[in-house]
């Protein structure tokens, strides 16, 4: 900004950090989880995906992937097809019930 004896001034910038932080990135999708009958959990949008200890799985880059459900796996917690003919399950959704208070 030019000052009235001709010198540039700096402008102070008064933006929230954390409101930015906060901000959705733009053209991401939401993230939509569904599970899927006799398999997998699919997980597709912006997400990620950490361990207990929170650090994350790198995903290299997957928009969607598959969560294992069957425990058969041996690339868990990602699906790699082990429930084929050895697990079943249809997904129907239903209402929890009220959530407990102490």
């Amino acid at each position: 900004m030019d000052g009235e004896d001709g010198s540039i001034q700096k402008q102070s910038n008064s933006i929230d950090q954390e409101a930015l932080f906060l901000k959705p990135k733009l053209n991401k999708m939401a993230t939509k989880i569904t599970i899927n009958n006799n398999g997998s959990i699919k997980v597709e949008g912006d997400f990620t995906i950490e361990d207990r200890s929170g650090n994350a799985y790198d995903l290299a880059g997957r928009e969607v992937i598959g969560l294992c459900r069957c425990g058969l796996s041996k690339n868990k917690p990602f699906c790699d097809g082990a429930h084929n003919g050895n697990f079943t399950h249809e997904a129907a959704a239903f209402a929890l019930p009220p959530k407990k208070t102490v």
